[in-house]
């Protein structure tokens, strides 16, 4: 399976969630899957790529993903993932969400981090409700999502959260493993071969209920004076504790073979956060042989047996959990008691979580249906077949040009006969300082394919952004026509007239001078228009058409389409045809008016229409959203389940 991962925490950041998404990616590459991992922060290499992000305020070391849905679609229509892992519910989670269901793609999200819980911790528990309600519109536009421990599933069923998967976590025992216990690194906290040695690893951050742990190694140095206390990790807390607490040693940041070091080198962990959706933390001091304080909840409450292989007191109760803390020193030479933690750790290896988070990826693709499959290789794309294919107006050379949609829908098509009616190429901004891209060249090369493997014709008429054209017609080169104006005959023998339009606009053919600087100004209105709806994506809304808008409210407007559209009608009439077929004025149209018949194709700009001759005769006006959703429908129901089977079989 070709896997693509969004988050907004990876390595070489040091926490649960871009740890267990490290163990997932290596899990996965090592089964043969493709994957590549779109993050926020540093790195980059190698099947990563780095989007935009923004760090939170007075919390450096966190980094929040801005949305970027044109990106992501863009990166999605070239290189079409099999399934979408969203780890975070940041705006880059979000829109990555929305791209992915745009494309019809399939998609899992994470519950990692109780962020609404975070609330309490920064005097802001007011918000809670409001965050819970953004993490459920969030999650609930995935195809499932998958939380740590059942507790957490619970939790989130209760709050009316659909489709929720347990993922389980793993811990490396063979990096965390008491055999990297280091003496002198004891030595250098003070530790003697009699000393205790307590310690909290993890963000020094306020819902890591840090000042409480302070607390409690206070009242353990009461008990035994010759504790040593550690704090391994770094955070916006950490100058503040360490200047109030100066008998503590702050480790700073570790990583690897020295965080294995520095775990194996003590004797008690406390872990006592009440905001975590598992605690990666528990699992890797278990390890590492060490006795363990926690609260009775996530991890804790699935893997740590009380009096057994940990201590553990009930969440919330302070008392009781400051108890156990007190335990724990009677408890740190405790040979048996420290096996059984490792014991319980051993049995939690990371292949059967990859295993586990492979199946829930297979579960969402299957949901999704075939066209998932189908569409993952170019040779198998669903297509529809008809007579001919009438587009105008792609406008190619400038930004606004939908060149992903138009080509989309030509790889899922297939013709007698292309035509081209007009403005294909912006030849007007191009004079203007547009710049031609690549997806424009793409599209030129899909339709020369077109005419070499699918033996389609192609007319091109001029329009008037493409007026260069008009010294060189009529031109042939085999079955490629440029031509001003074509009669095309149907199936049932009815004959139509196929112009651009410019023709019967009087602006664009008598004051030439006007019509640029009307282009000039729709162009500016499509920018305004392109930063309004990117506004509008972060809002989470459908893309809305300010030009069009303004079309249909401005009188003058109206009335020029109704007036164009009866010239074109008259003159179908003096041809000597049953209808007419035209572009140019962006407003797609089927209707008919007496005897002839007014078909207008629209626009690849902002309606993103065709017009589609049926080998029955039949004319229909298509939209691109409307002919994908039916691609969709076509296949047929009773393959889903065959095609879960084969994507358990790829993976």
């Amino acid at each position: 399976m070709r896997i693509d991962i969004v988050t907004d925490t990876f390595a070489p950041d040091v926490n649960g969630v871009a740890m267990t998404l490290g163990r997932l990616c290596d899990g996965l590459r090592r089964k043969g899957h493709l994957v590549h991992v779109i993050h926020t922060g540093e790195g980059g290499g190698r099947g990563q790529t780095v989007a935009a992000s923004l760090p939170l305020p007075g919390y450096k070391e966190v980094r929040v993903g801005l949305p970027g849905p044109f990106k992501l679609r863009k990166r999605w229509l070239k290189r079409r993932p099999d399934a979408i892992y969203v780890a975070t519910e940041s705006p880059l989670g979000n829109s990555a969400i929305k791209a992915a269901n745009a494309l019809e793609i399939p998609v899992a999200a994470g519950f990692h981090t109780n962020f609404h819980q975070y609330m309490e911790q920064y005097c802001l528990g007011g918000l809670q409700p409001a965050a819970m309600a953004y993490l459920k519109k969030v999650h609930s536009r995935a195809d499932l999502t998958m939380a740590p421990t059942s507790d957490v599933v619970d939790m989130l069923r209760r709050e009316g959260f659909q489709n929720v998967r347990l993922l389980g976590r793993g811990v490396d025992t063979g990096l965390f493993d008491p055999a990297r216990r280091d003496h002198g690194l004891r030595s250098s906290w003070g530790a003697r071969a009699e000393s205790p040695v307590a310690v909290i690893v993890g963000r020094v951050a306020a819902e890591k209920n840090l000042p409480f742990a302070m607390e409690c190694f206070r009242r353990m140095r009461e008990r035994v004076p010759d504790l040593r206390c550690v704090v391994v990790g770094d955070g916006p807390l950490r100058e503040k504790l360490q200047a109030e607490h100066t008998f503590v040693h702050f480790a700073g940041v570790r990583t690897g073979e020295d965080l294995a070091r520095h775990y194996a080198s003590a004797d008690i962990l406390l872990f006592p956060s009440e905001t975590e959706t598992f605690g990666n933390v528990l699992l890797e001091g278990m390890a590492s042989g060490l006795v363990t304080v926690s609260h009775d909840y996530a991890a804790s409450a699935r893997h740590v047996e009380h009096d057994r292989n940990g201590l553990k007191s009930p969440k919330g109760d302070r008392d009781a959990y400051l108890g156990e803390c007190l335990a724990a020193l009677h408890r740190w030479r405790d040979d048996s008691f420290r096996r059984g933690a490792r014991a319980t750790a051993e049995a939690l290896g990371w292949e059967q979580v990859v295993d586990s988070f492979e199946n829930h990826l297979v579960e969402a693709s299957a949901a999704r249906g075939p066209i998932t499959l189908t569409l993952k290789e170019k040779s198998k794309r669903p297509k529809r077949a008809y007579r001919t294919i009438f587009l105008s107006d792609i406008h190619l050379g400038t930004p606004d040009a939908k060149v992903h949609e138009v080509i989309e829908f030509l790889k899922h098509t297939r013709c007698e006969k292309l035509v081209l009616n007009g403005d294909i190429i912006d030849g007007w901004a191009l004079r203007r300082g547009a710049q031609w891209r690549k997806r424009h060249s793409r599209f030129i090369r899909t339709v020369l394919k077109k005419m070499e493997k699918d033996d389609t014709a192609v007319v091109y008429l001029r329009g008037n952004h493409d007026d260069i054209l008009e010294r060189f017609l009529p031109l042939a080169f085999g079955k490629l026509q440029f031509v001003k104006e074509h009669i095309h005959k149907g199936v049932d023998g009815k004959r139509y007239l196929v112009v651009h339009g410019d023709g019967f606009d009087s602006v664009s053919t008598h004051h030439k001078w006007i019509a640029k600087l009307g282009a000039v100004g729709y162009d500016a209105l499509l920018k305004v228009n392109r930063v309004y709806n990117r506004y509008r994506a972060w809002r989470g809304k459908e893309y809305y058409s300010v030009s069009k808008a303004i079309k249909a409210r401005v009188k003058s407007a109206v009335s020029f389409v109704g007036e164009y559209e009866q010239q074109l009608q008259e003159l179908a009439r003096k041809k000597d045809c049953d209808g007419i077929i035209c572009g140019h004025i962006h407003t797609p149209e089927d209707k008919q008016v007496g005897e002839i018949r007014y078909l207008n194709s629209g626009d690849w700009v902002e309606s993103l229409t065709a017009i589609v001759e049926h080998f029955d005769g039949r004319l229909e006006l298509v939209r691109h959203a409307d002919f994908m959703a039916g691609l969709a429908a076509e296949v047929r129901p009773e393959r889903r389940e065959v095609v879960a089977t084969e994507l358990v079989l790829s993976a």
